[in-house]
């Protein structure tokens, strides 16, 4: 005899009781509740929620009116702006997917993610439309192209049919916010930079755009109406899911086209900002300023970083110029942060030093993310939380993708097992926070040793003459692979090779010293990300060169 289920007899879903998670509905909370509060600054120009709300449905309805619906992807190729901003809610209004493009990658790159993305709409800023018209001439259908006018930017070429500001004039100042019927419909389409063939299409659905923009102020204790400067980039992971989250809050954007130290410290003075995000290398940035620029700022900043782990140095740094710094995880397959290095109260206590090496981790599963695991990468089974056995991160839960678009064995093997794997390597502390120690690429093999490139990055830089630091692979004839360091050096500082040698002695054992150093700048992505492939290209040059030329 069968038992049914009593709490299943006539207690169906309906419109009353159920409504499927899209962050437009932040949007529209936000316009309702505080339409009056500032929402979006940009040089001389301020927005109310009400206004950007507006904006935002002439977007949509814009779009529409061109035949724009469910599934159909709008590219946008755009610096942090307003219109940057609008898109994250306009372009899902109608039920297609936001396509926020890196302002830094090439014609060819472009084309091909116009071409695999479908993409129907184009809009563009000036400021990258040289690019823009090479790639168009390689792409094999052509979209719709308009273009974003910013008064902030006079150079450059308009090369669409009619600009941003006409575009919305053709929407219907009547329409109505669309509400999505699933959940797990896409919303954006994110490509990862592709560093071994071709980018892959990252798809993020409503429920965990909706999932993460809540994490991302739970785990930042976002409260009241945060002031955020946008020095990281809106096409990363959609900024992080930050323009979602500020919508929760109803917070104040404040738009920044170039990330420089001394628009950051003048925007911070200027509109007293309470929050940014940004890889290390801008808070490297800022901590070795003109101290002349960082003047004037009597209120405590908070900073969430993220991208390479930070050095406990860079960490310090920042706490001594009274900046927080909240140190987060994630991959652009988990809608940015899902891991936070959430803060004890005992390590309050600790110097600034000790404090700075525990906050260098990278924590544990943020507010809303399901499960994370370091387990072996072949068996599944967790590692020991003892700090020294190495594993891989994996997650799993609502902050994943969907997959990959258009490529299902790839999605396949990232999801083999029920997980998610990330590909980075990690130690597991009996308190329960992760670790990186390297990405799985990444590891250094010398004469059958792993040697962690991180660890000999975080010694680097804590030598006071050292600005940046990077450390890969190189080949070697006798070990296979020996560590060679990239080093830039601060102003008016000077180091010898040998002197750096000398030094890594000291804090290294011997089979971690790098064996080669190549002093001048290093190959960044345009979010402050090392591209190590390019690095490793570099000291496999060098190496050659060394060889070809012993005297070298």
């Amino acid at each position: 005899m069968s038992v049914e289920n009593i709490y299943e007899q006539d207690l169906d879903r309906n419109a009353a009781n159920f409504a499927p998670l899209t962050p437009l509905s932040f949007l529209q909370r936000a316009a309702a509740v505080y339409p009056d509060r500032i929402a979006v600054i940009h040089g001389d120009r301020q927005q109310n929620w009400a206004e950007t709300y507006r904006r935002c449905c002439l977007l949509a309805s814009a779009l529409e009116r061109r035949g724009i619906g469910t599934g159909d992807t709008v590219s946008f190729m755009a610096a942090n702006t307003p219109e940057m901003f609008e898109a994250h809610f306009g372009v899902l209004m109608p039920g297609a997917v936001l396509n926020a493009l890196n302002t830094r990658l090439d014609a060819r790159t472009i084309a091909f993610i116009l071409d695999h993305a479908e993409t129907r709409v184009l809009f563009t800023d000036r400021e990258f439309n040289a690019t823009i018209r090479a790639a168009l001439e390689l792409v094999t259908h052509r979209p719709l192209v308009i273009d974003i006018d910013d008064p902030a930017y006079a150079d450059g070429e308009l090369l669409g049919e009619m600009t941003y500001e006409e575009f919305l004039r053709s929407g219907d100042p009547d329409y109505a916010c669309f509400q999505v019927a699933d959940e797990w419909q896409a919303c954006a389409l994110n490509y990862t930079s592709g560093t071994t063939g071709n980018p892959k299409g990252v798809v993020y659905h409503h429920r965990g755009a909706y999932l993460n923009a809540v994490s991302n102020a739970l785990s930042w204790e976002l409260t009241g109406h945060p002031v955020y400067l946008w020095t990281l980039p809106m096409f990363h992971c959609n900024g992080w899911c930050f323009p979602w989250t500020l919508a929760v809050m109803s917070g104040t954007s404040v738009c920044l086209r170039q990330v420089r130290d001394e628009p950051i410290f003048d925007a911070i003075r200027k509109y007293r900002v309470s929050h940014f995000c940004g890889a290390p290398v801008v808070l490297n940035l800022l901590i070795n300023a003109d101290e002349e620029l960082k003047q004037g700022i009597d209120h405590r900043v908070k900073v969430m970083t993220a991208g390479a782990a930070p050095p406990a140095a860079v960490i310090a740094g920042m706490e001594e110029m009274n900046f927080s710094v909240s140190h987060v995880y994630g991959l652009t397959e988990t809608y940015g942060p899902c891991v936070v290095c959430a803060p004890q109260e005992s390590w309050q206590d600790l110097p600034i030093a000790e404090r700075a090496e525990l906050l260098a981790r990278q924590g544990v599963r943020a507010p809303l993310q399901d499960e994370l695991m370091v387990a072996d990468p072949d068996t599944l089974e967790p590692v020991a939380r003892d700090g020294q056995t190495m594993g891989e991160i994996f997650m799993r839960g609502n902050l994943v993708m969907k997959g990959y678009l258009k490529n299902p064995p790839t999605t396949r093997e990232s999801f083999a097992g029920g997980w998610f794997h990330s590909g980075d390597l990690a130690v597991w502390h009996s308190d329960g926070y992760v670790q990186i120690k390297d990405r799985s690429k990444d590891i250094i093999i010398s004469g059958g040793e792993n040697i962690s490139s991180l660890e000999l990055e975080s010694v680097l830089f804590k030598h006071p003459g050292i600005l940046e630091a990077a450390v890969v692979a190189a080949p070697d004839e006798k070990w296979g692979e020996v560590p060679c360091a990239f080093v830039t050096l601060k102003k008016g500082r000077q180091l010898t090779t040998e002197e750096l040698i000398a030094y890594c002695r000291e804090q290294l054992a011997g089979f971690k010293i790098p064996k080669k150093i190549i002093f001048g700048p290093i190959d960044k992505t345009s979010t402050g990300k090392v591209q190590k492939y390019k690095l490793r290209e570099r000291a496999a040059e060098a190496d050659e060169q060394e060889a070809a030329d012993p005297q070298h």
